[in-house]
């Protein structure tokens, strides 16, 4: 099969990174939102079987099939979103499980209307470098604030990195990873994992649509969803160089949305409460780390995508493995491997005079964290990108403009 032969350790360490960096970077947030729809211990197993089993399919089939790296993860804003809209409107499961359904509605249209994909052809390439840039470079600061509580883990960590990249720049990462979890077993640094071995079971919610859920929690969801984690996962797509064109086949946003937003309306009675783009760890998979030939960088995805699966059907089991990790083990290697997406998102975001001041604003805004109305700080970059760039193309004529 062609797909072990193009796999190699570095790729299978970025899916392996991608997951541990995805998942325990947020399934608390996810147990939170559970919970505060009043979720009982088999529920919150169902909310990981039907994410692990829709990020999986999603993520691993597709990147098989195009032979593209296709990266979907769950909504983290928007399971932020629910852990406090739950709580303050005292909504139950059902109510809950009908909102998600209907978000997935408002996704699957978006997706087979293409609006969507319409208004990010009109988004210049360096105002989304510079957002993409700014989603992940939170992530590359906290490789090293993380220093503050593990001095010596960091360094290990960058000095194998650094070693790794002057002498085997392909095994950079999966060496890193290495040296970290051979350093935290050595300090005993592993936190008390609760491990509890068994399949995860489904358990179907029958849903239950009203009016106040589907404005409390629906629209926020949905809103969310798109701004903060389709936009930048569209921009790790183009930035990547995986644009999908008539010459030149590549990842079909609009199909792809609809895709996501096809499986969450299937799982939702499951606990899928909304799945999407990813940004973060489409940038593992998707950058050089991954493979130096870009038409191998799928078996990255595919990786990713059978990890997420095999947490689907261990669920507990596998997150309390994951979760055992030290969580400045998980910033560091994740902002270590995003380095060259950032430097090269950066780079072509700065690169011409015409765009570079409202790329530096995009990137700047994002890089804030700022949330306003409930949505995150990438729709806002773009948003004040934009406004600069109109701005500074009043008065020119067409003919002044530089090519898109």
């Amino acid at each position: 099969m062609q797909f072990f032969k193009d796999l190699s350790p570095a790729a299978f360490t970025a899916g392996f990174v991608a997951v541990l960096v995805g998942f325990t970077s947020s399934v608390a947030i996810v147990f939170q939102a559970a919970l505060a729809f009043g979720a009982t211990p088999e529920q919150i197993t169902s909310w990981v079987w039907a994410l692990g089993w829709g990020m999986g399919l999603c993520t691993a089939v597709p990147s098989l099939i195009l032979k593209k790296p296709v990266m979907v993860a769950w909504s983290t804003p928007g399971a932020a979103v629910l852990a406090t809209a739950g709580v303050a409107g005292g909504f139950n499961m059902a109510e809950a499980v009908g909102a998600f359904m209907v978000c997935a509605a408002l996704i699957t249209l978006v997706g087979v209307t293409g609006w969507f994909e319409r208004v990010m052809n009109h988004l210049p390439m360096a105002i989304a470098s510079g957002l993409l840039a700014g989603v992940l470079a939170r992530f590359g600061m906290q490789a090293f604030t993380a220093a503050q509580t593990n001095l010596t883990l960091v360094l290990v960590m960058l000095a194998s990195y650094l070693i790794g990249r002057r002498w085997l720049p392909r095994y950079a990462v999966p060496l890193t990873l290495l040296v970290a979890i051979v350093q935290v077993a050595v300090d005993a640094g592993f936190t008390g994992a609760s491990v509890r071995f068994g399949l995860a079971m489904p358990v179907f919610t029958m849903p239950q649509f009203t009016l106040a859920a589907a404005i409390s929690l629906a629209l926020p969801l949905f809103v969310v969803t798109m701004a903060s984690q389709n936009l930048p996962g569209v921009a790790a797509i183009r930035a990547a160089g995986y644009s999908h064109s008539r010459d030149k086949p590549g990842i079909a946003v609009s199909g792809m949305i609809t895709l996501t937003g096809l499986a969450t309306l299937v799982l939702a009675p499951f606990g899928a409460f909304a799945l999407n783009f990813s940004a973060i760890t489409a940038a593992i998979c998707m950058g050089e780390e991954a493979h130096p030939d870009r038409d191998k960088r799928y078996t990255a995805a595919v990786s990713c995508g059978v990890l997420y699966i095999l947490i689907g059907i261990f669920g507990t089991a596998i997150t309390g493995a994951l979760t055992a990790f030290p969580k400045e083990l998980i910033a560091a290697i994740a902002g270590l491997a995003l380095l060259g997406t950032i430097g090269s998102a950066l780079s072509m975001a700065l690169r011409d005079d015409f765009h570079r001041e409202a790329a530096l604003i995009t990137f700047l805004v994002t890089l804030s964290g700022v949330v306003i109305a409930g949505v995150g700080s990438a729709f806002w970059g773009v948003i004040a990108g934009g406004l600069a760039l109109l701005v500074q193309r009043v008065g020119k004529s067409h003919f002044d403009l530089p090519p898109r």
